[in-house]
């Protein structure tokens, strides 16, 4: 609850803790064992900082973040929690707050989407579970694609493009490098089983727009709230997920400086996730964007069970800390507990590392920083019992908000439009039809070959039946005119020798007679 315009956090006797909403921006860590309170701190922070008027977004891992859209009710540990820290005099009461739910597969909340080209090839790397050369595989993938002025916005225009890259792969070997096939291959092989978990409705638009989630309601600020009941089954998907939106943020608000109150203040609850089994570069990607994104008037705040999930880079970055009980067990345990009161500003009155080990249900330790960023001297104190309700969101209300909202309608239907696989397949048919085309052309450039050397076997066989022909009519008339030549001259012959044997006497022979006619009839043929 706000008082004196900061947030109230705990009570110790007559000793009042608070956060400065000036001081938000320079995040913050809710930390603790399982059972222990965080999500009462967290829901008591998230309800403070939305009736300063700052928007916030959570993850809401176990589902039970969604009653802080319900109205408070009286319980008997609230009433005695009011009663015995006197808050009725402070003004504390039961209250409700705007929350707009979101859900990555849409079954929770209004679908929540992100495209491939926003995640970016380093984030989508930690998803795929790739290693480091296939990595620099998939940057290249997403190079081409930039150069080629190709969008990348689902799974399948990213299959599109790896099988792109893989079939010219000589012809971009030497501007972008080597690109192995088995590298292709295991990329492919991880994005089918990223879709086996449902990336087909993540990657996609509508892409979310990060300042929607920056709106206020009746001078509240708007919760978002993102169910992960489900996505946290993938834990590398949710940590990855909500960095992406960290970067987000941090690309599209202006500077702004120190502030009054933040622009937004971001809750990530089970924060080791974030950080195991992160590679250098994301390690130093996350580390930058603490810390530059106080910048933009954003504060984070890490949930985790254990402070030493936190890598120092990122924990030093924190200087607002709420810190319930850890149970110690065994002598690493106890190094973790003393490694974590060490991060404090001893108190005289007590040994930190002792109380964080003794910490009842609901009590904490506190250090928040003072108006001069300094960090105040650590204090132990009961936080105050959250003003919504406590427990599951009612379902009913839950499906009315959601269809309530305004941004129901502009996120509700996934759009398909034309990117990378679209041009791609385009590009294919292209190409296929001017393969065809060829080849037709080649087919008809045969087929008029074969038909042309079919004509000139067709004529050179006409030609030569014609020769032949004329040969045999030749040859009949040679030996017609034989014949008629050696009848016709025995003919001549006889009336010849017939004709001068009268005159002499006596007749010529017949041979005689033919030979000579012969002769006369050629001499004739011959004119």
């Amino acid at each position: 609850m706000l008082k004196d315009g900061k947030i109230l956090i705990g009570k110790s006797g007559e000793t009042e803790l608070f956060l400065d909403p000036a001081m938000a921006n320079r995040h913050g860590m809710i930390a603790g064992a399982t059972g222990t309170g965080k999500t009462v701190s967290l829901k008591v922070l998230a309800e403070s900082f939305s009736d300063a008027g700052v928007p916030v977004f959570l993850a809401d891992i176990k589902g039970d973040l969604g009653s802080l859209a319900q109205m408070g009710c009286d319980e008997e540990h609230v009433t005695e929690r009011v009663q015995s820290m006197n808050l009725t005099a402070d003004g504390w009461t039961y209250s409700q707050y705007p929350v707009s739910f979101w859900d990555v597969y849409g079954e929770k909340g209004m679908p929540l989407r992100t495209t491939i080209s926003e995640m970016g090839p380093l984030l989508l790397s930690r998803v795929l579970g790739i290693n480091e050369l296939q990595t620099d595989i998939l940057s290249v993938v997403f190079k081409i694609a930039d150069d080629q002025q190709m969008l990348l916005i689902d799974t399948k225009d990213l299959k599109a493009m790896l099988n792109y890259a893989d079939e010219n792969s000589k012809e971009f070997a030497a501007q972008y490098g080597n690109i192995a096939p088995a590298s292709i291959a295991a990329i492919t092989r991880a994005v089918v089983s990223l879709e086996t978990q449902g990336a087909d409705q993540f990657f996609g638009e509508p892409a979310l727009n990060i300042l929607d989630m920056l709106q206020t309601e009746n001078g509240k600020g708007v919760i978002s709230l993102l169910d992960c009941r489900k996505l946290i089954m993938n834990p590398d998907m949710y940590s990855t997920f909500l960095l992406w939106m960290l970067s987000e943020l941090y690309e599209m608000l202006p500077e702004v400086g120190d502030c009054a109150k933040p622009k937004m203040v971001f809750f990530f609850d089970e924060a080791h996730m974030l950080f195991d089994h992160a590679s250098k570069d994301l390690l130093s990607r996350i580390e930058q964007t603490v810390k530059l994104i106080r910048s933009k008037g954003v504060g984070i705040f890490f949930v985790t069970q254990n402070p030493g999930d936190i890598p120092d880079g990122i924990m030093s970055q924190l200087g607002n800390k709420i810190q319930h009980a850890l149970h110690a067990y065994s002598p690493n345990e106890l190094r973790q507990v003393k490694a974590a009161a060490d991060t404090y500003r001893a108190n005289p009155a007590f040994n930190t590392a002792d109380a964080i080990q003794n910490l009842a249900t609901g009590e904490a330790i506190i250090s928040t920083l003072d108006a001069d960023g300094v960090p105040a001297m650590v204090e132990r104190c009961f936080i105050l019992p959250p003003q919504s309700f406590n427990g599951a969101a009612d379902d009913a209300l839950r499906d009315s908000l959601i269809k309530g909202s305004l941004l129901y309608a502009r996120y509700a239907n996934a759009v398909d439009r034309d990117s990378a696989y679209e041009f791609l397949q385009r590009m294919g048919l292209e190409r296929q039809a001017e393969i065809d085309r060829a080849a037709q052309e080649a087919a008809d450039e045969k087929a008029a070959l074969e038909a042309q050397k079919i004509a000139d076997r067709e004529a050179a066989a006409a030609q030569r039946e014609a020769d032949r022909a004329a040969q045999k009519k030749k040859t009949e008339i040679g030996r017609v005119a034989k014949s008629v030549t050696g009848t016709v001259g025995r003919q001549i012959g006889n009336t010849i020798g017939k004709t001068v044997g009268g005159s002499f006497g006596k007749t010529l022979g017949g041979n005689l007679g033919a030979q000579l006619g012969r002769s006369l009839l050629g001499t004739l043929f011959k004119l």
